[in-house]
């Protein structure tokens, strides 16, 4: 069975941390942050999913915005133990992708 680019990559994930990483490469303030010229952005990826698939997925999502990715860098999320009612469970196992685009390129819409 052939996966889709929807099947490889879940969603993005917009956190504060994300949203710091994306805009490293607009920061002026600090001159050791000025090398940081392409931006980057974090998804969560289905579990089977390696950095090959999920570039050429990226790549298909977004071929009106004529991305290039230039690296993924892949983390393993393991799960945690949580108490719910007086009984363990476990969250699920979670694989995020941090995707390093060219320099001109840009999933946002503000630019």
């Amino acid at each position: 069975m052939q996966k889709t680019p929807y099947d490889i990559i879940i969603s993005r994930v917009i956190t504060e941390k994300a949203s710091v990483l994306a805009s490293l490469k607009d920061s002026e303030s600090n001159k050791c942050i000025r090398k940081f010229q392409n931006p980057k952005y974090v998804f969560f990826v289905n579990v089977k999913a390696n950095k090959k698939e999920v570039a050429w997925a990226l790549e298909k999502i977004y071929t009106e915005k004529k991305i290039k990715v230039k690296k993924v860098n892949i983390v393993t999320v393991h799960p945690k133990t949580k108490r719910v009612r007086g009984h363990l469970g476990r969250t699920i196992k979670k694989k995020k992708a941090i995707v390093t685009l060219d320099i001109n390129d840009n999933l946002d819409d503000k630019a």
